[in-house]
């Protein structure tokens, strides 16, 4: 099972893991990343998107996980809107038979979507001013080392 979720409603962590889908036979490992909103220098963050074009886009990047790794269930939460510091923004789960191929798989989406999800990011400074946010090289150089053209 692989899907993708985005909303502006707050993610509840601890109700995502619970129900997030496992089989007793195979799943032997299941990663999570949680995301949040650093309050370093900011007040406020605001993610927008395409809907339709992301929700696709993180889906084509979770099938590309599934061909690389044998993952039975992959799950993406991520948040729209307005967040504060210290608000989850992201969850990503992933359910496989070994932890290796669950950390791997896990690290090879959230790359993703550090990276090349069509998600844009302004951030509100202390001051109040608004400005768009780049992907940092080094989110950029992490996903490089997934081979060419794996994150794009």
């Amino acid at each position: 099972m692989f899907s993708v979720n985005i909303s502006k409603e707050p993610l509840d962590v601890s109700s995502l893991m619970q129900n997030f889908p496992r089989s007793a036979d195979e799943t032997g490992a299941v990663a999570t990343f949680t995301g949040f909103v650093r309050g370093d220098g900011i007040s406020a963050l605001t993610l927008e998107h395409y809907p339709g074009m992301t929700e696709q886009s993180i889906l084509d990047s979770i099938h590309s996980a599934a061909r690389r790794w044998p993952v039975q269930a992959v799950q993406v939460e991520h948040r729209v809107g307005e967040l504060a510091a210290g608000d989850p923004i992201v969850w990503v789960a992933v359910g496989s038979g070994h932890r290796a191929a669950a950390f791997s798989a896990c690290e090879f989406v959230m790359d993703y979507l550090k990276v090349s999800a069509p998600l844009w990011k302004r951030e509100r400074d202390l001051q109040g001013n608004w400005h768009w946010v780049d992907a940092k090289s080094t989110d950029q150089d992490r996903a490089k080392r997934w081979g060419r053209g794996a994150i794009a």
